[in-house]
């Protein structure tokens, strides 16, 4: 250790000797090796492998979360969805579906769905609903019903009795046909004119005898006899129109016979048909009224199942042409269909779109056109867990455009509709498809953070509506003697799950510390079942590796080592950066307004401590502190709230009789990122007290904590990170045994250090100071005691406490003196002598 400067007045000796505060008359004395570490015992397990342990059916301390899930999935009312919160590993997934199988299981099949076509619009497309199984066994019936039409139906009309009786319609339409042209032709007659039939229709021509007049014969005939004949042709040629007229008409009747026959015979060949897949139907009057819409469009429309062979005239009152697709209309779409599933299905949406929710129209390409029709819809998400449940992240959900909107707008009806955002939103005006809705009855489950739950309550009015139950996860639990046996099963558990090598009692015990250390907390064990998964998945690897048939120790340890050393690249590049003098951190000797503050560094999911330099200057002033980090806007808010608070404290202890005559500047040096957290708030006093009092502060010590404005030291979070970080950095320089941290003494519960840090503990080279008072890490950093005040309220002028008393009392001497001097300064020059310095 180097000897102090001129300006370390007070450095004395830093030996190992324990710490004495006058303000609590105690000795402030490193921590034990014991302190450190909670260890677990293996000999508390009386197994040998997990693979002796029974497997785990409940969930380690998620009670509240349990009973929250297990009342949401059971209540059956409106806006009763569960919205399932805690951290990405928790196992949430897991612990709601096994409760989503359970409940489904004891609830009955959900229906099958069927969209069919409507005849009358095709544009709304018809749903039916029918028991669970029966909607494929509908198509099926259809098909089935298409095809023995595509047979009976042309026997039918291809029959003897259907064409004689055709023919007696052809028959009748050419008898009254010859019989009206029969009488027009015996009426000429008596005129002695006779009606033709030529190529381009009906003519009249006057007769001698038998034989027929040309027109140059006729222009040589009297007068008086060609006007005759030509007023009984006009006469004539009137009836023929007539006759012409009710021909038309005549045909049109004999068509009307004809479609009359088709339908006749369609009907007595279709109606056995439709009787039949009535009886299987009877029960569901929905399936009975489609069937009757099929009947009649069948006898309307034969034509679809008629066909004039090739060469071959079309049948009488059936058109020739047909539409390829036209028997289509007849097909059953099966939209929802749970085929023998029982009880209520369980949907997982990993994608949650808009159209993976809510269905949509597909489209196929026809002639260079997207055509769709109501064999192209297709059911979302909603629609196959309706009657069941369903699952949804958060996150997913959230982040896809409408889908949310999408989601509550079913809810709110109570139905879903397939409904394709170019309608929804007036994109296109083009004609779609508007298929009727399918009421809805499901129970949704977001899971997801608990800030998007917070921020949903407080920005989506509709989300408490809807969302009326929430089941928040634990992330932590006790750890004692019964929860090591409950989570040495867990592992187990987790052990088979994974199909990995089980585990013998001495790495159960060290994945239970490990669980502790994620969690920060000695005295707790995580419940992120991810990361305790991961590290036996790595150390199955590791047990393989090294020919071994059982996960030991050592292969926990390795795991655990490699994921810090893969994540470790830019904390040694600090580091090193700190042992070449780099970033300017001294391990030794003592300086005034100095300190070594202690932060973490979070990448990823990977953090660790490093060391930063504090410092502190002083001056005479008028009582600010000022936080550079906060002018330079590099503090965040709670780093303020943290100076802001030593402030106070420091008026208030030191500053109750005269005015604080003090300027100080307080800042982290080679900072060039953000600075957030009031961890650094009692280094941060610490240092400021030093340059008050000009006593230097040991640089083999780094201090981390928070203080409020009574002087107590206040938990802080990283202490594990925090106190490994520096120690790495002492160590690289050579431990002395003087070098040590300073910690809230609310912390020390949350100790779980790594093997080096303890075992450089237990060898007297590192030391873990516990303080609760600024007073009692004034003294451990310093080598005085704080002093305490004596019933005159004055400290001991040797004390730490009264030479900053000292020190204060003198600025605001010098402070007043100086202002009398330019009060008499400026009566002296003539002035008017009156000066007013603020804070006075």
């Amino acid at each position: 250790m180097r000897a102090p400067g001129p300006q370390e007045r007070g450095s004395g000796d830093f030996s190992k000797k324990p710490i004495t505060s006058a303000s609590q008359m105690t000795e402030i004395s490193p921590l034990l090796p014991e302190a450190l570490f909670n260890c677990c015992d293996p000999d508390q397990f009386h197994f040998q492998t997990t693979a002796d342990l029974q497997e785990l059916t409940e969930f380690v301390g998620q009670s509240r979360a349990q009973q929250a899930v297990h009342f949401g999935v059971g209540i059956r009312r409106e806006g009763f969805n569960l919205y399932v919160m805690g951290p990405p590993g928790m196992g949430k997934h897991t612990l709601v579906r096994h409760f989503l199988d359970d409940k489904a299981a004891t609830r009955p099949s959900s229906s099958d769905w069927v969209y069919v076509n409507n005849f009358n619009q095709p544009h709304k497309p018809r749903a039916l609903r029918l028991p669970s199984g029966r909607g494929h066994r509908l198509r099926l019936d259809m098909e089935q019903l298409i095809d023995e039409l595509a047979t009976v139906l042309p026997s039918t009309f291809e029959s003897e009795e259907y064409r004689t009786q055709m023919q007696a319609v052809e028959e009748e339409l050419k008898e009254q046909q010859e019989h009206a042209f029969s009488e027009l032709g015996e009426e000429a007659a008596r005129h002695d004119i006779r009606l033709f039939r030529t190529p381009s229709g009906f003519a009249f021509a006057p007769m001698k005898g038998e034989e027929v007049v040309g027109p140059e014969e006729f222009e040589k005939w009297p007068k008086e006899e060609q006007k005759r004949i030509e007023q009984v042709v006009a006469q004539l040629q009137e009836k023929l129109q007539g006759i012409i007229q009710r021909i038309a008409q005549w045909r049109k009747e004999s068509r009307e016979k004809l479609r009359a026959l088709n339908r006749e015979f369609s009907r007595s060949a279709v109606g056995h048909l439709i009787e039949e897949l009535k009886a299987q139907y009877a029960d569901l009057p929905g399936v009975l009224h489609y069937l009757d819409e099929v009947e009649k469009d069948l006898v309307d429309n034969v034509r679809d199942f008629i066909r004039p062979k090739e060469g071959a005239e079309a049948l009488p009152g059936v058109a020739g042409e047909t539409d390829p697709r036209a028997l289509h209309r007849y097909k059953v779409n099966v939209f929802i269909g749970n085929g023998e599933r029982k009880g209520a299905p369980v949907v997982y949406l990993d994608h949650p779109t808009y159209l993976n929710l809510v269905g949509r129209a597909e489209h196929i390409a026809q002639m260079g056109t997207l055509v769709t029709d109501f064999t192209l819809l297709k059911p979302g998400a909603l629609h196959e867990a309706n009657g069941g449940y369903l699952m949804l992240d958060a996150h997913k959900l959230l982040t896809q455009p409408f889908a949310w909107e999408g989601l509550k707008r079913s809810l709110y009806a109570g139905e879903v509709r397939v409904e394709s955002l170019e309608k929804m939103l007036s994109i296109v005006s083009t004609v779609a498809l508007e298929p009727e809705a399918i009421p809805l009855d499901l129970k949704v489950v977001i899971l997801g953070d608990r800030i998007l739950y917070y921020l949903l309550h407080e920005y989506d009015p509709d989300f408490a509506e809807l969302f009326k139950v929430s089941a928040d996860f634990e992330e932590q639990v006790d750890r004692n003697e019964e929860t090591n046996q409950v989570y040495a099963r867990l592992i187990g558990t987790l052990i088979r799950k994974e199909s990995l090598r089980h585990a013998d009692r001495f790495a159960v015990a060290r994945i239970i510390e490990h669980a502790a250390r994620v969690v920060e907390d000695s005295e707790r064990l995580t419940t992120h079942m991810r990361s305790v998964a991961d590290v036996l998945r790595e150390a199955d690897y590791w047990a393989g590796e090294a020919g071994r048939e059982v996960i030991a120790a050592e292969d926990i340890d390795k795991a655990i080592h490699q994921q810090v050393y893969r994540a470790a690249r830019v904390q040694e590049h600090i580091y090193e950066a700190i042992s070449r003098g780099t970033i300017l951190i001294d391990t030794e000797g003592a300086k005034v307004g100095q300190i070594n503050g202690l932060s973490v560094i979070e990448l990823g999911d990977y953090s660790f401590g490093q060391p930063s330099r504090i410092t502190a200057t002083v001056h005479i002033g008028e009582g600010h502190v000022v936080d550079i980090e906060r002018e330079v806007e590099l503090g965040g808010a709670i780093h303020s709230k943290g100076v802001l608070i030593l402030s106070s404290f420091l008026a208030a202890r030191y500053a109750t009789d005269h005015p604080l005559s003090l300027s100080a500047s307080l800042v982290f040096e080679q900072s060039y990122g953000g600075v957030d957290g009031d961890s650094a708030s009692l280094g941060e006093l610490c240092a400021l007290l030093s340059a008050i009092a000009n006593t230097p502060i040991r640089q083999s010590l780094a201090i981390t904590g928070s203080v409020n404005q009574h002087g107590q030291v206040q938990p802080i979070g990283g202490v594990n990170e925090k106190i490994e970080g520096f120690f790495q950095v002492c160590k690289a320089r050579g431990l002395s045994g003087e070098h040590g941290v300073v910690i809230p003494v609310s912390n020390v519960k949350h100790l779980m250090l790594n093997s080096e840090v303890r075992r450089a503990a237990a060898e007297g080279k590192f030391h873990i100071y516990p303080v609760a008072t600024v007073d009692e890490a004034l003294s451990v950093l310093m080598g005085l005691p704080a002093g305490e005040r004596d019933e005159s309220g004055q400290w001991p002028e040797e004390s730490l406490n009264g030479r900053v008393q000292v020190r204060l009392t003198e600025m605001s001497l010098i402070r007043q003196t100086f202002a009398e001097s330019v009060k008499e300064r400026l009566r002296d020059e003539g002035g008017e002598g009156d000066i007013e310095l603020e804070g006075k």
